[in-house]
């Protein structure tokens, strides 16, 4: 099983959304686990991982995680070269560093260079960022390149995405 978080915030309210699946290249057949905790975390910059960890924990709590074979955030696992955790490293401690997360980031605002990867996909210009952590970058960069979908932004990701901003 793969996991594929998102959240949406709102009115001081924040919507996580987990797209439950089986394979890399599916486009359909998949499980939504949904939640809106209130009184989330004011935005901090370079503190992104303080108002989203506890939305994905909180939804975690609720999902049995007996075979995951990879958990993918919206965002970066590491922020620099020195490894400066980011929301994806916070997320992998702690889930005790069982599970490898795979960031996928649309802007490249971090300053990490060696273990990111750009990957172009379809006609777009604009590449996602890759980040992981639990295997191997190169490894992660294909796993979303195989995901379904011709755009930039894979199939059950720009899903992911609708549904978080479905109120």
């Amino acid at each position: 099983m793969i996991l594929a978080f998102d959240t949406y915030y709102f009115d001081n309210k924040a919507k996580t959304i987990c797209l439950e699946f089986d394979n890399w290249n599916d486009n359909e057949n998949f499980k939504i686990h949904s939640e809106i905790i209130e009184n989330v975390e004011e935005y901090i910059p370079g503190e992104f991982y303080r108002r989203e960890l506890p939305c994905i924990l909180s939804l975690l709590d609720k999902i049995d995680l007996t075979n995951t074979e990879a958990i993918v955030v919206d965002g970066f696992v590491y922020l620099d070269d020195e490894k400066k955790f980011g929301l994806g490293a916070y997320l992998y401690e702690k889930l005790n560093k069982e599970i490898p997360i795979i960031g996928v980031a649309k802007t490249n605002f971090a300053s990490i260079e060696k273990d990111k990867l750009a990957l172009i996909r379809g006609e777009s210009i604009k590449p996602l960022y890759i980040t992981a952590v639990g295997l191997e970058v190169e490894d992660a960069l294909k796993k979303i390149e195989m995901m379904h979908g011709e755009f930039r932004i894979p199939t059950l990701l720009k899903e992911l995405d609708r549904l978080t901003k479905e109120i």
